[in-house]
C-alpha cells in the first residue's frame, strides 16, 4: 500500500512538474521585443510559416509555447490578417488571438497620386491585395455604376488620408470603404458649398485635379482655382496643359508644343469648352477645399515664374502673359530643357 502511495506521489510530483512548466511556456513572456511588431498573416501562410513569422517578428526566447499552444488547440491552418506582437506578451494570448482571427487594424494611407494604376500599386504595398486586384475590382464597370462611378469620375472615390482597416480585406471590400469614407467627406458643408458655386462634388475634384497639376504650392491653390472659375463663368475656355499631357498620357511632358494642343481628347481643354469628363488626378483635401474656397478674382492667364520657385505670375492681360512665358521659355532654355 504504502508502495502504491509512493507511486501516486511521485506521478502527482511530475505532473505538477509537467504543469508548471507547460504553464511557464505559455503564460510567461518569451518575446525580446521593446516596442510592438506585427506579423502579416496571407492565404499561403502554414504553421511552419507561421511559427518562422513569429520567431522573426517576436524574436522570442524559445517558441516552445508556441508549439504546445497550438498542438493543444489543434490549429493547422493560419487565418489571413494582421496580428499584433506587444512586449510582455504570452504565448497563449497570441495564438488564442492568431486562431480566432483577432486582427489588429492598420493606419491606410491613401497617397495623391496621378494615376489610377499608381493607387493601385500604392494601397496594394498596404494590403494583402495585389495591384491587379485593386485595379480589376475599380475596372469592373457593372460593380463601380452600382457605386455611382462613370469609369471617368472613379478618381473621385479617393479621398487622400489615413483610414483605419484590416490587411486582409478583400478588393470590394476596399472599394466600399472608400466610398463609405468619401460619402462622409462631402456629407453636410463640403456639399453644400459646392452647390453654393454651382458646382458638384464631381466637378469640384475635377477641378481640384486641374488646380494641383498647375502647382503644388499651398498658399496659391484657391488664386489658381478662382483663375479657372472665372474662365468657366464666362465660357472662355480652360486651356490647362496638364489636361493635354494627361490626355496624351506622357508625364515626362515639360513643354507643351502647339502640334500637342491639337490632340484629339475630352480631356484636352484646348480643343473643348469647359471641365474634361473627370479628374486628371487624384488631388489632395487641401486642393479640394482650395476650390470650394477659391479665391475671387479676375485673373484670365498663369504663367510659372522663370526662377521655378514652384509660384507663377498671373494677369488678366493677354500681351504681359505673353510676356511672361516669354521669360519662362528663356529660363527653360538657359536649363536645356527642350521637352
Amino acid at each position: 500500500m504504502n508502495k502504491v502511495v509512493k507511486i501516486l506521489g511521485a506521478a502527482a510530483v511530475v505532473a505538477g512538474i509537467a504543469a508548471g512548466a507547460g504553464a511557464y511556456l505559455l503564460f510567461s513572456s518569451p518575446f525580446t521585443i521593446t516596442e510592438t511588431s506585427r506579423v502579416y498573416v496571407d492565404s499561403d501562410d502554414t504553421i511552419d510559416s507561421l511559427y518562422n513569422k513569429v520567431s522573426d517578428a517576436g524574436r522570442p526566447k524559445h517558441m516552445r509555447g508556441f508549439q504546445l499552444m497550438t498542438a493543444l488547440k489543434r490549429f493547422s491552418k493560419p487565418r489571413t490578417g494582421c496580428y499584433a506582437i506587444e512586449p510582455g506578451e504570452n504565448m497563449f494570448t497570441l495564438v488564442r488571438r492568431l486562431a480566432n482571427g483577432g486582427q489588429t487594424p492598420i493606419q491606410l494611407k491613401v497617397p495623391e497620386v496621378r494615376t489610377i494604376k499608381d493607387m493601385a500599386q500604392r494601397l496594394s504595398t498596404q494590403l494583402m491585395l495585389s495591384a491587379d486586384e485593386i485595379e480589376e475590382v475599380l475596372n469592373d464597370s457593372i460593380f463601380m455604376d452600382s457605386l455611382g462611378y462613370k469609369k471617368e469620375t472613379i478618381p473621385c472615390l479617393f479621398i487622400p488620408n489615413t483610414y483605419e482597416a484590416y490587411w486582409n480585406m478583400s478588393a470590394r471590400g476596399l472599394v466600399n470603404r472608400l466610398d463609405k469614407e468619401k460619402k462622409a467627406f462631402w456629407e453636410g458643408d463640403r456639399t453644400a458649398k459646392a452647390k453654393s458655386i454651382g458646382m458638384t462634388p464631381e466637378e469640384v475634384v475635377t477641378l481640384a485635379s486641374i488646380v494641383e497639376s498647375e502647382t503644388s504650392y499651398g498658399p496659391e491653390k484657391s488664386r489658381v482655382a478662382g483663375l479657372y472659375k472665372h474662365r468657366m463663368d464666362i465660357d472662355m475656355p480652360l486651356q490647362s496643359d496638364p489636361t493635354v499631357i494627361f490626355a496624351i498620357g506622357d508625364f515626362n511632358i515639360h513643354r507643351v508644343t502647339f502640334e500637342q494642343l491639337r490632340f484629339d481628347s475630352p480631356y484636352n481643354t484646348y480643343r473643348n469648352q469647359g471641365l474634361p469628363p473627370g479628374p486628371i488626378r487624384i488631388p489632395s483635401i487641401q486642393g479640394i477645399d482650395a476650390v470650394l474656397n477659391y479665391e475671387h478674382n479676375e485673373y484670365l492667364y498663369m504663367c510659372a515664374k522663370e526662377d521655378f520657385s514652384g509660384s507663377h505670375n498671373f494677369t488678366n492681360s493677354y500681351s504681359v502673359h505673353l510676356q511672361n512665358a516669354a521669360k519662362y521659355q528663356q529660363a527653360l532654355n538657359r536649363r536645356g530643357i527642350m521637352k
